[in-house]
């Protein structure tokens, strides 16, 4: 298996610095800085980052899933929402909410939702987020 690769610059201080990271793929390149992390400035931030990661593997390993007991999915979309709090004056991921929405025929909602759990515990970036609490939401259209 291929090994990826990102890389990310800081130059300054916290507050007053900037960094800029950049993907392997060149798919993404951009700026990054305190304010884009803990306020509303532009750029990324590494929970942006990491949710990307979690809705993209989370998406594919539902697919898979469902494909491996022959439900047919025409599309899944899902939506992470990582959240950044301060627990006892440091700063942690506390949570990951996936909302993930299917459209794929002959199955029920029940039965997508099992999927949809079964996915969250066995995709990679979820294990790699193991000791991060990751729900998730699943609604069929």
């Amino acid at each position: 298996m291929p090994v990826r690769t990102a890389e990310a610059t800081w130059e300054g201080g916290l507050q007053d610095g900037d960094g800029s990271v950049e993907l392997e793929s060149g798919a993404y390149e951009g700026p990054y800085s305190f304010q884009s992390r803990f306020e509303e400035g532009m750029g990324t931030n590494p929970e942006e980052l990491i949710g990307g990661a979690e809705a993209g593997c989370f998406s594919m390993a539902l697919s898979m899933l469902l494909a491996e007991d022959d439900y047919t999915p025409e599309r899944i979309h899902t939506e992470a929402a990582v959240r950044l709090e301060q627990v006892d004056g440091d700063f942690a991921i506390t949570s990951v909410e996936l909302d993930t929405e299917g459209t794929v025929p002959e199955i029920d909602e029940s039965t997508f939702t099992e999927y949809a759990q079964e996915a969250k515990e066995n995709c990679p970036v979820s294990k790699a987020l193991g000791g991060t609490d990751i729900t998730v939401n699943a609604t069929l259209n």
